[in-house]
């Protein structure tokens, strides 16, 4: 957590040399070269590199809107559509 603050970034891509702070952002990383996606959608199959996206996509079937407008109550998949959103009010 320290290196958020202090900008050290001693974990590089071997393959293009980008620089994280943490090995697991390095291991996250690395899969955008190897196309490696480890977590698949029980659901439907698809698969994902990353746990977060994996976890978004499993809205699209169960139906969940966990995020909600304070101002009108209209609920979203995502935080971000319901920034965006937000903007209009």
């Amino acid at each position: 957590h320290r290196r958020t603050h202090t900008g050290e970034r001693p974990h590089v891509c071997a393959a293009c040399g980008q620089s994280f702070s943490g090995r697991s952002q390095l291991i996250i990383h690395g899969r955008s070269h190897t196309g490696e996606k480890p977590f698949s959608c029980p659901d439907c199959g698809q698969n994902f590199s990353r746990r977060d996206n994996l976890l978004r996509h499993r809205h699209t079937h169960t139906g969940e809107k966990p995020f909600t407008c304070p101002d009108c109550g209209r609920s979203f998949t995502q935080s971000s559509h319901l920034s965006n959103h937000c903007r209009i009010h």
